[in-house]
């Protein structure tokens, strides 16, 4: 069973936005990316704060879309694509981290990866 792992938010002031999480919900830097953004971790879950005008992305705020891990990716990719989902593109996102995104129904984005600050999905 996959579960959510990642949640990345659109930000006007990224680093405002995660000084608020930081602040009310005691998350911490994970990792900083090149182009601005901030990786929070409370140590299972991974909130990825993503400036505004990022060339090719979307230019509103809020979330953008969520993430999912499995004890196996490939066979939680094969879900998505077997329920209809449409693959967008592979990122990686430096080290072991990286997310796979899938378009599905209503146009909602979905990635199945891995994460700076997100637990592992047991076996």
């Amino acid at each position: 069973m996959a579960k959510l792992r990642h949640i990345a938010y659109r930000a006007e002031d990224p680093e405002a936005m995660a000084k608020f999480f930081i602040d009310a919900f005691e998350m911490t830097v994970a990792q900083r990316r090149e182009r601005g953004a901030i990786d929070l971790t409370d140590g299972t879950i991974n909130i990825t704060v993503l400036p505004l005008g990022m060339q090719g992305a979307p230019n509103a705020r809020g979330i953008e879309h969520v993430g999912f891990s499995a004890s196996d990716n490939d066979e939680a990719v094969r879900k998505v694509i077997g329920a209809g989902g449409r693959e967008r593109s592979m990122l990686p996102l430096g080290g072991s981290f990286y997310e796979k995104k899938f378009e599905g129904p209503e146009g909602i984005v979905v990635d199945v990866g891995h994460w700076a600050g997100a637990a592992p999905v047991g076996d």
